[in-house]
């Protein structure tokens, strides 16, 4: 009689290969029930997992693999152009430190956290993107418990699994808002959703908030839209403002594109940019210095962002346990604010 093979197990047990070789190394992926029908069968077929292959399979490949995740766009690119702006800097990072990079673009509906644990084609995963972080951290969560290397570009958190880079959004905020302040302005908008499902903008608008708080200006509600970011949403969260009747004299916007949408609803109202409503946004991405008028925004340190991801995904992969990092904020003054 032949040796038994996974694809016999696999067959029997009416699931996949990569299925039954997820069950035998005990990936936290697969269910109890599914993982103990293949134990059986395996041992009914005297099944032996084959260690010198296992550990073949899992030798380091000196290769990380960056996924970028889709991202609505008013092109067919799908991503971010904040993303594309760090990918330099990682490709450098990764080349520097003896490492190849592969890129991969993932959709968020495609079983990724999974994809990557069967095939073993690069040491760690660098993530950018997720889109809504309370579907997302479901797949975090996956990552953890099956023992992939992982580090990922978000909002630092204390309860957050794996390890986050990410940028102090909170100071990033306040530093915009008190920008607009300090020139006069006391009606601003926030433009972007500030919610648990996107906590980026979530810790700009805190920002926000507390800019208010030390001006003695309290904000009023009706002066906040949700928006995700692209330049449609944030057309379409500038209209929603104007349609209450509200008259900000200057809107912050969660992010750039978001705040280049803006700018168009509020022209095509009859408003002046910056003469009736200052626009600030947040990135720094390159069309920012290229909108009608130049776009005040603040930026993010991606060359130091790239440099940090890499080396606490290297980290990992030592065998060390590196810790998360926020890094600060700066305020880029254009001619959108009135400066």
């Amino acid at each position: 009689m032949a040796k038994a093979t996974s694809f016999d197990i696999a067959q029997l047990a009416g699931v996949s290969q990569p299925t039954v070789s997820r069950a035998l190394s005990g990936s936290g992926t697969v269910s109890e029930a599914t993982r103990k029908r293949v134990e059986a069968i395996a041992r009914q077929l005297n099944y032996k997992v084959d260690k010198n292959a296992s550990n073949l399979r899992r030798r380091h490949s000196d290769t990380l693999a960056l996924l970028l995740f889709e991202d609505p766009t008013s092109d067919d690119s799908m991503i971010n152009p904040f993303f594309l702006s760090m990918l330099g800097s990682i490709t450098r990072t990764c080349a520097q430190r003896g490492y190849d990079l592969l890129v991969s673009f993932q959709q968020m509906s495609a079983n990724w956290h999974v994809d990557f644990e069967d095939s073993r084609k690069a040491d760690g995963l660098i993530l950018l993107g997720y889109g809504d972080y309370e579907a997302y951290r479901a797949r975090i969560d996956d990552l953890v418990r099956q023992g992939t290397h992982f580090v990922r570009w978000g909002s630092v958190q204390p309860d957050q699994p794996g390890i986050t880079i990410g940028c102090d959004n909170v100071d990033g905020g306040r530093a915009a808002t008190r920008h607009l302040i300090g020139h006069g302005r006391r009606r601003i908008a926030f433009l972007g959703e500030a919610s648990s499902h996107y906590p980026e903008f979530l810790d700009r608008h805190r920002g926000y908030c507390a800019a208010h708080r030390e001006a003695g200006i309290i904000p009023h509600p009706a002066l906040q839209a949700d928006a995700i970011t692209t330049e449609q949403a944030g057309k379409e969260a500038m209209r929603a403002i104007l349609a209450r009747g509200q008259r900000p004299d200057a809107v912050f916007a969660a992010s750039d594109l978001i705040a280049v949408g803006a700018m168009h609803a509020l022209a095509e109202a009859g408003f002046s940019v910056p003469g009736d409503v200052a626009v600030v946004g947040f990135d720094d991405i390159t069309a920012a210095s290229l909108a009608s008028p130049p776009l005040t925004t603040v930026a993010q340190d991606v060359r130091r962002a790239g440099e940090l991801l890499v080396d606490a995904l290297l980290a990992q992969i030592r065998g060390e346990t590196p810790e998360g990092a926020k890094l600060p904020a700066r305020l880029v003054v254009r001619r959108s604010s009135g400066a």
